[in-house]
């Protein structure tokens, strides 16, 4: 048994192999070096292939029963993989609920893929894996939201200097409003620190938190004293 985060250190091969003579090949008429030498095109074919040992393999239970298909596979830039995207259900692409799961969660016993305690229901109720194409709009979102916090700090800082100047009757009113602010200002950061920490294709399901909590702090911000 072996986990498939091992199986995919082979990916990472060609930056180990070492140089030998260049492979040349001719292209309208004339000799071109291209870039894999005959030492590396031999370690190539003896190595392990994604596509033959592990895209498209059908993943099953400990209890033997089949709980989808991989799909693709989520390299990580240091080369190590993450995630295997498993689909379950559907035909032919139609219907297919495609998942993220860690891949420590998946052993090779054997030659079968093996996910132990998953069944299909299961896998279909994870979020659906989307593929994260552009972050501009999560970024600006992000921004704007740490601009109406920054400002709510500032406000509560404005507050505590007139409320330790005040009279009493007036001290006693901004006491309250900072009290409401504060209390506002951090329910958002709670908030925006979830969507933080949310993978890039979820960050969507926590922006309707997000902004109701930092309209709470603007709201705070307009009616508090001066």
């Amino acid at each position: 048994m072996f986990m498939l985060k091992t199986s995919i250190a082979c990916l990472s091969l060609v930056s180990a192999l070492g140089v030998a003579g260049p492979v040349l090949a001719q292209v309208a008429g004339a000799t071109t070096t291209v870039g894999v030498t005959v030492t590396e095109s031999t370690r190539f074919a003896m190595g392990w292939s994604v596509k033959k040992t592990l895209l498209g393999k059908t993943i099953y239970n400990d209890a033997g029963q089949k709980v989808g298909k991989v799909e693709d596979l989520i390299i990580s830039p240091d080369k190590s993989v993450s995630y295997v995207i498993v689909g379950a259900g559907g035909f032919v692409g139609i219907g297919r609920h495609d998942v993220a799961v860690p891949v420590t969660q998946i052993q090779d016993q054997s030659g079968r893929l093996v996910m132990a305690g998953a069944t299909k229901d299961t896998i279909k109720a994870l979020p659906a894996f989307d593929y994260a194409s552009d972050t501009t709009t999560r970024d600006r979102f992000v921004a704007n939201a740490e601009k109406d916090i920054a400002k709510g700090h500032a406000k509560l800082t404005d507050l505590e200097k007139k409320g330790a100047a005040a009279a009493t009757d007036a001290k006693v009113r901004i006491d309250a409003q900072i009290v409401a602010l504060q209390g506002d200002v951090k329910a958002a950061e709670g908030k925006l620190a979830e969507l933080k920490t949310a993978t890039a294709n979820r960050w969507k399901e926590f922006e309707a938190g997000v902004s109701a909590a930092t309209a709470r702090v603007r709201k705070s911000i307009q009616t508090a004293i001066g």
